[in-house]
């Protein structure tokens, strides 16, 4: 009988969690995931002449590097890519891809702190096997709809993986029905809670279908709960959009304050459910102190876009004449301009909006222009209009540096070059990693 798979060595690893796969006749087939030096068996998706790509099906052998995992489970969950080998080799194997993607020698920082770092989780209610009992966690590696009971979690605070189980434990007694992807039915969706370490307090927020909750009770149960910390804030979001992903129809406040409060140096923030706020406080303070080094003391203006929360904003105000952030999810909008004002920043507004429309109604030319945009990087049409404003420098922090690679290139060729470029493991144990970039014009 021929094998289902072709046999191979991964022998490149490359970002953002791609891997080539060399089999034993020269063939190169490019993949998701794997650790240099496994040994796997491959099935073919694509098979052209020159790119040929593929999914792994096996893990034949491991690599020299691997040890047993910190975490059970790690060869389940998709959470965490790096646990089967140590820190140092990660980080090693995370500067040599950045390396090779930039085509230099990339100043490389390590995180402090490898566990227990992140300060929002966004867990799945589902099933792990069909028909199986409700479990709240996080996706399974090799199938979307199947969802790990991730008891034990390594990159949460305790506290966080206590709520998980116990509300995981709360819904299998009262035999709530998770919400169906398939057939659209069913009740529990997601559970998203958020951690501020300067007050070690927690907000959740329970995302469900209309179907009828006890709100009463759930607030009752969580405010129950024996904690280190406490749960400040309570919501329950309401979507019945189909998409696997959060669209809010109907946001409920139903106990607690409305946003946690957080600190970075030396300025209060605050989070909202549906805020974006860095996932790991520490790395985001090294990341933002080497952002304020490079823009330097900057007497003019700045624009901060996607700026969020009006993190980085905030900080170069200290230092700017003024700051203008624009940000598309307008809670957050409401976030940053409230904690200007409370930190007593007068210089620094923000603007809800999307920065490809709102770009073209600013009339003040900037001196520093700084992004920091999802993943998939600056919108195509968007990055013309940069360019086209002539900022003397550009500031872009990134997490994915291949978008940002193909952004840098794109301004390269509108007339800047490349100043100083550094990167920061913001996510330690997981395929990402956070980069830092100064562009001047030429």
């Amino acid at each position: 009988m021929a094998k289902k798979y072709r046999e191979g060595e991964i022998v490149e690893r490359h970002f953002p969690n791609r891997s080539v796969v060399k089999t034993e006749d020269g063939t190169e087939i490019h993949v998701k995931g794997g650790l240099p030096g496994q040994k796997v068996g491959v099935r073919i998706t694509r098979n052209r002449a020159n790119n040929k790509k593929g999914k792994i099906l096996e893990t034949l052998a491991p690599s020299p590097m691997e040890t047993a995992p910190d975490c059970p489970h790690a060869p389940v969950c998709g959470g965490c890519m790096y646990q089967t080998i140590s820190y140092e080799q990660e980080s090693a194997l995370k500067k040599e891809m950045l390396d090779d993607l930039y085509g230099r020698d990339v100043p490389y920082t390590m995180a402090p702190q490898t566990y227990h770092y992140r300060n929002k989780m966004e867990y799945t209610f589902g099933d792990e096997e069909k028909g199986g009992p409700l479990t709240l966690g996080l996706h399974h590696k090799k199938g979307f709809y199947d969802i790990v009971s991730t008891t034990g979690c390594l990159l949460v605070p305790e506290d966080m993986e206590t709520i998980r189980a116990e509300v995981e434990r709360y819904f299998r007694e009262l035999n709530t029905p998770f919400y169906h992807r398939m057939r659209h039915e069913g009740t529990l969706r997601y559970l998203v809670v958020r951690h501020a370490r300067a007050t070690d307090s927690y907000l959740v927020n329970l995302v469900t279908s209309s179907d009828p909750v006890d709100e009463e009770a759930f607030v009752a149960f969580l405010q129950g709960l024996e904690l280190q910390g406490t749960i400040a804030s309570i919501y329950h979001t309401i979507s019945d959009d189909w998409a696997d992903a959060i669209k809010p129809e109907k946001i409920v406040h139903l106990a607690g304050d409305e946003y946690l409060e957080e600190r970075l140096l030396d300025l209060n923030f605050q989070i909202a459910p549906f805020s974006f706020f860095q996932p790991n406080p520490d790395t985001a303070t090294l990341i933002y102190e080497k952002a304020r080094a490079l823009a330097g003391r900057e007497k003019g203006v700045v624009y901060d876009l996607y700026s969020g929360t009006g993190t980085i904003g905030q900080i170069l105000a200290q230092e700017a004449k003024e700051v203008i952030g624009i940000e598309i999810v307008e809670s957050a909008v409401e976030d940053a301009n409230r904690a200007a004002k409370a930190n007593g920043i007068e210089n620094a507004r923000f603007l809800a909006g999307d920065v490809l429309e709102l770009i073209d109604t600013l009339t003040t030319r900037p001196d520093l222009l700084v992004v920091d945009p999802p993943r998939d990087g600056i919108h195509p049409k968007a990055i013309d209009k940069l360019a086209a404003l002539n900022a003397p420098r550009i500031l872009y922090i990134s997490c994915n540096p291949v978008t940002q690679k193909r952004d840098i290139e794109i301004l390269k060729a509108s007339g800047y070059k490349v100043e100083h470029l550094e990167a920061v493991d913001q996510f330690p144990r997981t395929a990402h990693v956070e980069s830092v970039v100064l562009m001047s014009r030429k």
